[in-house]
């Protein structure tokens, strides 16, 4: 069924892109890289020579990834504070005026339980504070600096949840789903200019999102994933999204016309489904 997709579907591919992502000679921002996907792909990017300002809200996290990597600088940052937000992008822009790559990493998923309206509001809020209006908040304190960059990115982190859902983590799935939108539609209205935005869309992936995770066999080493989406954007720089093989079961489910099947085994394979 995938070889009769399109190519311009299952590449991810922007053929009208006039700038394409160089993996090395750039300044990036990663807020939300203490741990997991964020800190393994800002220290992959470092080792391809970018220089790297990774961001979060834990200070001792942030003061041991500076003492281990003295080359990667480090900012306090909480993506669900907009005060928080403004301030840093003043602090970051401050120290490197040619930052030209923005990484909007950041993000949190819980279990919710949504017959229980007492149990899940204040999780599905916070979800969508720091998944939705997180990014949202940083792009707009960065965009007006990427536009003036001769060549600049803005990498979104959506999920293959955002198109094929897991039952319990509603406010998550959604989340995920509106980052892919919204950044379909910016790169519509940024086209034709040096701005261009691509879409990450990891699978479940070794690291500690939700408890169990990290030792999970049905999630994806976190290496592997890594060197699977530097190997992209090395040899496709005009990938629109960045599409490991693991998430295209769920990334490309409706197309195939087997969403239901899917759904159904995405469900009883991942034990926080139960």
């Amino acid at each position: 069924m995938l070889a009769i997709i399109d190519m311009h579907v299952t590449d991810g591919c922007w053929s009208g892109t006039l700038n394409s992502m160089k993996i090395s000679g750039n300044t990036v921002f990663i807020p939300g890289a203490t741990s997991g996907i964020g800190l393994a792909l800002a220290l992959a990017l470092r080792d391809k020579g970018n220089k790297v300002i990774v961001g979060g809200r834990r200070q001792e996290l942030l003061d041991r990834i500076v003492a281990e990597h003295p080359d990667v600088d480090a900012v306090r940052i909480d993506t669900a504070d907009p005060d928080s937000i403004t301030a840093v992008a003043a602090q970051v822009l401050a120290a490197h005026p040619g930052l030209n790559v923005l990484i909007t990493m950041a993000g949190v998923m819980s279990i919710e339980d949504w017959r229980h309206p007492e149990s899940f509001l204040a999780s599905a809020e916070s979800t969508i504070t720091t998944n939705v209006l997180g990014p949202i908040r940083l792009i707009a304190a960065f965009i007006e600096h990427l536009q003036k960059q001769p060549a600049a990115t803005v990498m979104t982190v959506s999920s293959g949840l955002g198109f094929t859902p897991l039952r319990v983590t509603p406010s998550y799935n959604a989340s995920k789903a509106a980052i892919h939108l919204l950044t379909e539609t910016l790169r519509l209205q940024f086209a034709g200019s040096s701005v261009e935005f691509k879409e990450l869309e990891p699978p479940a992936v070794r690291t500690d999102l939700v408890p169990g995770q990290r030792d999970s066999e049905w999630a994806m080493p976190l290496q592997d994933f890594v060197d699977e989406v530097v190997g992209i954007l090395e040899s496709r720089p005009d990938a629109r999204e960045i599409q490991v093989e693991n998430v295209k079961f769920l990334r490309y489910a409706e197309v195939r016309g087997d969403y239901d099947h899917a759904v159904a085994v995405l469900n009883s394979a991942d034990p926080h489904a139960s």
